[in-house]
């Protein structure tokens, strides 16, 4: 299948392609355009659209206080082990004003910036930090199976 967001990709544009890789789409497309673009690419295309905030007729976005990796996680019925708090941390580094949710979110948009700053093509972003979301993964996991335990 393939999917479209806006160009210029940082933490919900990069968590968002790496939940759909992972668990819904295994061989996915990504397409990155500018924003006033999308809608007709996604058209063209016949691309599913995703983290446009601004576009009110794109389904998977930021809702109220929640970012859109929290989205898709609720649409696609997504529930293992991990991932609630995965999709905090995604959305503390993310939306400005919800930091608190998750403290490590401050580390992710660091790490977000400075994939921007390296003037990494969107594309090689997905691939420098996929890594990096497969280790977030695995620690919320672990910390979930803790707390299950305890």
């Amino acid at each position: 299948m393939k999917w479209i967001t806006r160009k210029n990709i940082k933490v919900d544009r990069v968590a968002c392609p790496w939940l759909i890789q992972r668990f819904i789409d295994p061989d996915p497309e990504f397409l990155f355009v500018e924003e006033v673009q999308l809608l007709d690419v996604a058209a063209r295309e016949g691309a599913i659209p995703f983290d446009a905030p601004r576009l009110s007729t794109v389904k998977l976005n930021h809702r109220g206080d929640r970012c859109t990796f929290e989205a898709i996680i609720d649409d696609y019925n997504l529930d293992q082990t991990g991932l609630s708090s995965l999709a905090l941390i995604v959305r503390a580094a993310d939306i400005r004003g919800q930091e608190h949710v998750a403290p490590e979110g401050l580390g992710l948009r660091a790490i977000a910036d400075g994939c921007q700053a390296m003037g990494l093509s969107d594309e090689d972003r997905l691939v420098k930090q996929f890594p990096m979301y497969d280790a977030l993964f695995a620690y919320c996991r672990k910390l979930t199976n803790k707390e299950i335990n305890a």
